[in-house]
């Protein structure tokens, strides 16, 4: 078995920030097993599979793989992905590279500088608003005292196709304190749909952004940090709508992850309420770090 695959830096300014991730092509033949084993052999956050180079249902199929389990939906393998379809498969300048996944069919629009890829963006499916937590409930995991929540919207669970737990903090310094706590996050999940937590604050490191994110997600061996989570700021940026964060049923806003574990990234929001109805996306730059062979 000999199969291409490329690295690529999700949400990524420069090569090495971002989120990693492996993409695999001509994987058509491949076991669920088969792709299992490969994505723990790569041991990024996610590795992608692209199982057709032609559309189908107007969509490229592909399966998203962490290294313990199928993903249904994640943001920056969405997104990373199809940058290596239009790069590498198609070839033409298009608009719109859809991707056909477990949750569904996710368009992905496609924006140029000179011919060059600029940015990418990823639209959400409508958000879904779940149970709102005490203080008391997250604290615990977080390693933090009530006082640093801001208490002018819930924590509440929310997903656009894969649950988060959205945490809003007063500042800077409360976002950098936070340390979860293993055992209170998995006695925590044992009641909640989603797995991971997004917490976010208004201070910024830089003065050009907006938000402050860090998303801390489920592990057996431990509790890892993701430096840049699609998913989690769709989901975020349908809290932030929802409850009027900014004051507006629409925000296009800046985000920064990742500083804290030194892979700083930056997300760009969008989003708008009108009703019951929302329109989100999700969008950044994709750098091609690496191509190969996996024999």
């Amino acid at each position: 078995m000999s199969l291409p695959f490329y690295i690529v830096d999700v949400f990524a300014e420069r090569k090495l920030a971002g989120n990693q991730l492996a993409v695999f092509r001509q994987a058509e033949t491949l076991t669920t097993e088969q792709m299992q084993a490969i994505a723990k052999e790569m041991n990024y956050s996610e590795t992608t599979f692209i199982l057709s180079e032609t559309p189908q249902n107007e969509g490229y199929p592909v399966r998203i793989f962490t290294p313990n389990q199928e993903l249904p939906f994640a943001g920056h393998p969405t997104l990373g992905t199809a940058f290596i379809l239009q790069q590498a498969i198609i070839q033409e300048s298009v608009s719109t590279v859809s991707l056909n996944l477990q949750v569904g069919q996710i368009p992905v629009t496609v924006t140029y500088s000179d011919r060059v890829i600029d940015l990418l963006w990823m639209r959400q499916n409508t958000p879904t608003f779940g149970k709102q937590l005490e203080r008391e409930q997250i604290v615990s995991v977080l390693g933090l005292n009530p006082d640093q929540i801001d208490d002018r919207t819930p924590i509440e669970e929310v997903s656009t196709g894969l649950p988060f737990i959205i945490v809003p903090l007063k500042n800077l310094a409360a976002l950098q304190q936070a340390t979860v706590n293993r055992d209170a996050l998995f006695k925590l999940i044992e009641t909640t749909e989603a797995k991971a937590i997004l917490i976010f604050c208004p201070e910024t490191r830089s003065s050009a952004n907006d938000l402050n994110v860090r998303v801390f997600v489920e592990a057996i061996a431990g509790t890892p940090e993701d430096p840049a989570t699609g998913s989690a700021n769709g989901c975020l940026a349908a809290y932030l709508v929802q409850h009027g964060y900014f004051g507006q049923s629409a925000i296009n806003i800046r985000v920064e992850q990742g500083y804290e574990i030194g892979r700083p990234s930056l997300l760009l929001l969008r989003a708008e309420k009108n009703d019951k109805a929302f329109e989100i996306s999700v969008g950044g730059k994709v750098i091609l770090v690496a191509q190969g062979e996996f024999i």
